[in-house]
C-alpha cells in the first residue's frame, strides 16, 4: 500500500475515533438518557436498604431510581404553588380575603417579611421554583452515603438537615456538651426532600443560589444543578470543597440528563 494512501486511512480512523468519542451515536445516546430508570419505584416507594446492596453500579442505579419520581413530584407541587403566586400577580391590586390569606400561608412558609403586597409576590416568585433533579441527587447521595447514613435509614433524612426542639431528631454521636442541634426525622422520605427543598427556597444562606435559578429563568436557559451547586456555600463548613464535590458527583454520574428548560408557561 502507497504512503499516500496509508496515510488516508489512518486518518479515516482517527477520525472516527474522534467522531465517536465527542459526539456519541444516537444508540450511545439513547443509553445515556436512559442510565436510571424508575421501573418499579413510584413516589410512595418504601427506601431500600441500601447497606445490603454489594453491587456498587445496581446500588446507585436503585438510589438515584427511588429519589427521581419523590423529586419530581416535589418539584410538580412546587410549581403549582408558582403557578398560583401569578394568579395572585395578576389579581393586583385588588386581592380577595382567599387571596390574601393564600398570600399570607405562602409568606410565611416561604420566610417572606414584606408589608407590600407587590413586593411580597415579586420575591416569592423568586423563592418558589424548582430545585433540579441532579443537585438534589447529587446532595442526597452526598449527605446521606447513598441512603446508608444512620439519619437516613432511622430518620428518613437524606440532606443532613439539623432541627433545634428537644426530641426532634436524632442526637450526633459527634455533638458536643455545649451544642443543641438534632438532625431531623421525617415520617417519610418524601417529607425530607420537601424540606430540603423548602430550606433551599426559603433560608437566607441560600439567596445566591436563588439567583442564579432567576438569572436562567430571565434566560429561558437551563436550569443546572452544577450551576445552582455554587449558591451552596453556606451548606457545609467545607465551603467550596463541597461545592466542588457536588459538581463533580452530577457530572461523574451523568445526572445533567436531569435537567432541562422550564418556562413559566408550563
Amino acid at each position: 500500500m502507497s504512503t499516500f494512501y496509508s496515510i488516508v486511512l489512518v486518518s479515516l480512523l482517527l477520525l472516527s475515533f474522534l467522531t465517536g468519542y465527542f459526539f456519541p451515536s444516537n444508540n450511545q445516546q439513547v443509553q445515556i438518557q436512559t442510565q436510571y430508570k424508575t421501573d418499579g419505584f413510584t413516589p410512595s416507594s418504601s427506601m431500600p436498604d441500601f447497606s445490603n446492596y454489594q453491587d456498587v453500579k445496581k446500588k446507585k442505579n436503585d438510589f438515584f431510581s427511588f429519589l427521581l419520581p419523590k423529586v419530581k413530584q416535589s418539584n410538580d407541587n412546587i410549581l403549582i404553588e408558582r403557578r398560583g403566586v401569578f394568579e395572585l400577580q395578576s389579581a393586583l391590586p385588588n386581592l380577595t380575603q382567599a387571596q390574601l390569606t393564600t398570600l399570607s400561608h405562602l409568606k410565611d412558609k416561604y420566610k417572606v417579611d414584606s408589608e407590600d403586597n407587590h413586593s411580597s409576590i415579586n420575591e416569592l416568585i423568586k423563592r418558589i421554583d424548582i430545585i433540579p433533579a441532579s443537585l438534589a441527587l447529587a446532595q442526597a447521595a452526598n449527605e446521606s452515603a447513598w441512603g446508608t447514613s444512620r439519619f437516613a435509614q432511622k430518620g428518613n433524612n437524606l440532606f443532613g438537615q439539623w432541627c433545634y426542639v428537644k426530641g426532634c431528631g436524632l442526637v450526633p454521636k459527634q455533638r458536643t456538651s455545649s451544642e443543641r442541634h438534632e438532625v431531623a426525622k421525617f415520617k417519610d422520605i418524601l417529607a425530607s426532600i420537601e424540606s430540603y427543598m423548602r430550606n433551599l427556597n426559603s433560608q437566607a444562606a441560600y439567596e445566591k443560589l436563588r439567583d442564579l435559578r432567576a438569572e436562567a429563568r430571565e434566560d429561558e436557559s437551563m436550569i443546572t444543578g452544577i450551576s445552582l451547586a455554587k449558591g451552596l456555600w453556606s451548606y457545609s463548613t467545607r465551603r467550596e470543597a463541597y461545592i466542588h464535590e457536588i459538581q463533580a458527583m452530577i457530572r461523574h454520574n451523568n445526572l445533567q440528563q436531569f435537567n432541562r428548560t422550564i418556562r413559566d408557561s408550563e
